[in-house]
């Protein structure tokens, strides 16, 4: 049983189906194969092109609609007045729904002020189009700023997390606020599994260096991770992090693995990360 983080009045399956440069068949195949094997919770974004791909992996796979939590992001293009709905309208037709459990605004824009993009969002709950809502790759201090501006409590703030890269500044505005932190490339696009330390671990455990990685976040108050495999084989295996306990002293030596260095995604329109 997958455990679950209850935010912006929903609840989140902590481990759920990353699906970034996932497309075509691949994209339809692993999210039936992963919502076969256990999964419950679909990652997806406008910007990925996968959302008509997501949305039939999710029929194919036989389970209720209420069973799939599923998750949609708008591009920082699109967060004008008017232009953010239009979005969520448009993500919905592709996927096929009829409601989003989770939508968020990708990354912030430079050029729409926060308040009206928060608005926006705010709108897309209102109407009935997202059951919650909240934000990705927000700084501590522009998390903040959103969570004042916000009329209906947002659920998470979807940013880079995993051993290499520490995010204890955020997951403490996160858990302040009642938020739930998700975290994309868990695997630290898999230079994780061949650390000697995960893969120590990893041994003792009798399991996969990325589900003791993937144990360490979800063991974790308040994380979710949504690690992406075009393996079905590779998604069941990745799910037995479910059933990893790690011990204080595994924990911490996953823990001082952090590095200075550890950031992996930084696009040139992202925030300034470091901003407090």
């Amino acid at each position: 049983m997958i455990a679950a983080v209850e935010a912006g009045g929903v609840s989140i399956p902590k481990l759920g189906i990353g699906t970034y440069m996932l497309t075509g068949d691949t994209c339809v195949e692993a999210v039936a194969g992963g919502l076969r094997a256990g999964y419950r919770h679909v990652d997806t974004a406008e910007m990925y092109g996968n959302e008509a791909e997501v949305g039939a992996g999710i029929r194919a796979s036989g389970l209720p609609r209420e069973d799939v939590f599923v998750t949609s992001k708008v591009w920082h293009e699109h967060l004008a007045e008017g232009a953010l709905e239009a979005a969520a309208e448009a993500s919905l037709a592709r996927l096929g729904l009829d409601q989003l459990d989770l939508y968020l605004i990708h990354w912030p824009s430079r050029q729409v002020p926060l308040a009206e993009a928060i608005a926006g969002l705010c709108r897309v709950h209102e109407r009935g189009m997202a059951r919650a809502i909240g934000v990705s790759n927000f700084p501590a201090g522009m998390l903040r700023e959103a969570i004042a501006l916000a009329d209906v409590p947002l659920a998470v703030n979807q940013v880079e997390y995993h051993p290499y890269l520490d995010q204890s500044e955020l997951l403490r505005v996160v858990r302040a606020a009642g938020l739930g932190l998700t975290a994309y490339c868990p695997l630290a696009r898999g230079e994780i599994l061949g650390d000697p330390v995960v893969e120590r671990i990893a041994e003792a455990h009798g399991v996969t260096p990325a589900a003791v990685a993937l144990a360490w976040l979800i063991g974790q108050d308040g994380v979710i991770a949504i690690p992406k495999s075009r393996s079905v084989a590779r998604l069941a295996e990745n799910l037995r992090a479910v059933d990893v306990t790690l011990d204080p002293s595994e924990r911490a030596e996953i823990t001082a693995l952090a590095q200075p260095s550890g950031r992996m995604v930084r696009p040139a329109f992202a925030p300034d990360f470091e901003a407090g």
